[in-house]
């Protein structure tokens, strides 16, 4: 995004005059999306969250780089999207998908100018010797139920980080467990589908004392429109709402460790999500609730615009630009993103107003490559592999919702669901949608002749920014890659 020389004036004026110390904090949940006060959602109580909304710019339209968990993390710790990084889908095995060696991630970036970095809680990239912080307390070498869901011993490594690097500048990451699914059969069985038993003071599930936890009945919650009204669905965000809890204690502990150690006035705040939350629809999958991220931002000295919203559209990749702008460190010309501190000053008159997304795989068999733009009022995907069957993750696959509506269909039984398994599972290569007009991606407008040149001019600007970020999938599925760095058609459109 380009700037006049008084926007820069005005930026440099603004952003420069911090002495001293400047931390970073960035807060990841995990699978989290709107079921929270912030968003407007009246039954999911949240109040720490309620409490850094009031002291950031809440963005209404965040959208993650891809929707899916490793390649999300390795988006918002490199600035580029996973097909530039090289963390094509899920870095645990039996995936064991790695980003480039030679790429350069925020906490290598940081290390240059003398900045410490901490994570705790959920890592999931590699290889290690690119994504190494000096301080690291994660899945790694630790329970990862520990150092992502509970608050307390996550509290014990926050003060331990503070004690060894406090006196620095620093940028700590940490990486919520909630609100993932819990994982494996014997785990949810012991402590629910989102672990949200786990130290909740019940017999045989321990304590965590910064957490209280918040009940809820399947009745009340809010049946997103994007998923069946059922009460194996309602049972499941009952159980979701309450590992909401546990995450919104998280960030109110943060906070006040932040402000006991007195760093609260010194640090950047950023609150996001990795991808979409665990159900139909949304997480693995590229329409608006998959894409769709929460995002605070919150600066210490830009006050003036705390607690106000911002229309902006921006990206997770943005998040890389942003901690560099704050720290006064050049941001990489390979990087697409922008610095997203501008939208503390003032709502951006022009420009921020498109976005991009990509995604390859999930776990190593869901092959299933998707390119997509989203401007303010349509999102055009392009389903590369759309000849096959949408792949569905082994935890969304294994959640009681999306199980009724497979015995439902299975049975001949009402789904309650505006999608059926077969429009679901086999897609057409574009998908154009007017958003404003059709928030729920009901209507595709590709083949739709009086929108021709919003759909060509999509494909061009889709097709620019892969060939800025240089994807390999550039040529697919209709083409080949030739030597000469061309694309050579295939034919296979041809019916034989």
């Amino acid at each position: 995004m380009a700037y006049s020389l008084l926007t820069i004036a005005l930026l440099f004026t603004t952003f420069s005059y911090i002495e001293g110390k400047r931390n970073v904090l960035i807060m990841l949940g995990d699978d989290v999306g709107f079921e929270t006060q912030i968003y407007n959602n009246t039954v999911s109580k949240t109040p720490h969250l309620n409490d850094l909304a009031k002291r950031s710019v809440l963005i209404r339209h965040a959208f993650t780089s891809v929707s899916s968990c490793s390649p999300s993390r390795s988006a918002i710790l490199t600035g580029m999207p996973q097909h530039q990084n090289g963390m094509y889908g899920l870095h645990h095995l039996p995936n064991h998908f790695m980003s480039f060696d030679s790429v350069q991630t925020l906490p290598l970036i940081l290390k240059k100018s003398n900045i410490k970095t901490g994570i705790i809680g959920k890592k999931h990239v590699g290889p290690k010797y690119v994504y190494k912080f000096d301080y690291e307390q994660t899945e790694e070498n630790n329970a990862l139920i520990q150092v992502g869901r509970n608050i307390t011993c996550m509290k014990d490594k926050v003060r331990e980080f503070f004690s060894l690097h406090g006196d620095d500048g620093f940028l700590l990451y940490i990486g919520f467990n909630d609100c993932h699914r819990c994982g494996g059969a014997n785990s949810k069985k012991k402590w629910g589908e989102f672990c949200e038993r786990f130290g909740d003071g019940m017999s045989g599930q321990g304590v965590i004392p910064d957490w209280k936890p918040v009940l809820y009945k399947p009745e009340e919650v809010i049946v997103p429109p994007y998923l069946p009204d059922t009460p194996a669905t309602r049972a499941e965000i009952a159980a979701q709402y309450t590992g909401y809890s546990r995450l919104d204690a998280g960030v109110g502990m943060l906070l006040s460790e932040l402000k006991s150690h007195g760093y609260l006035d010194e640090t950047l705040i950023i609150f996001t999500s990795d991808n979409g939350i665990p159900f139909p629809l949304a997480k693995t999958n590229l329409y608006e609730p998959g894409m769709g991220e929460p995002m605070l931002v919150s600066s210490p000295v830009n006050t003036e615009r705390w607690g106000e919203i911002s229309e902006a559209l921006t990206s997770t990749t943005d998040i890389v630009p942003t901690v560099l702008d704050w720290f006064n460190i050049p941001n990489p010309k390979y990087l697409q993103g922008n610095s997203m501190l501008p939208l503390l000053l003032k709502e951006p008159s022009a420009g921020w107003d498109q976005v991009y997304s990509s995604h390859d795989m999930h776990e190593v068999t869901m092959y299933y490559p998707m390119r997509v733009t989203r401007t303010k009022q349509y999102r055009l995907i392009h389903n590369l592999n759309n000849r096959a069957p949408y792949p569905i993750a082994t935890d969304l696959f294994m959640s009681h919702t999306f199980q009724d509506i497979l015995n439902n269909t299975k049975n001949g039984k009402p789904t309650h669901w505006y999608k059926d398994l077969k429009t679901y599972y086999f897609r057409p290569e574009y998908e154009l949608y007017d958003i404003i007009k059709d928030p729920h991606e009901m209507t595709n407008l590709a083949d739709n002749g009086e929108f021709v040149d919003v759909f060509e001019n999509m494909k061009k600007s889709l097709m620019d920014w892969r060939l800025a970020t240089h994807d390999p999938w550039k040529c697919y599925p209709h083409g080949a890659l030739a030597d000469d760095g061309t694309c050579q058609p295939l034919y296979n459109e041809i019916t034989l």
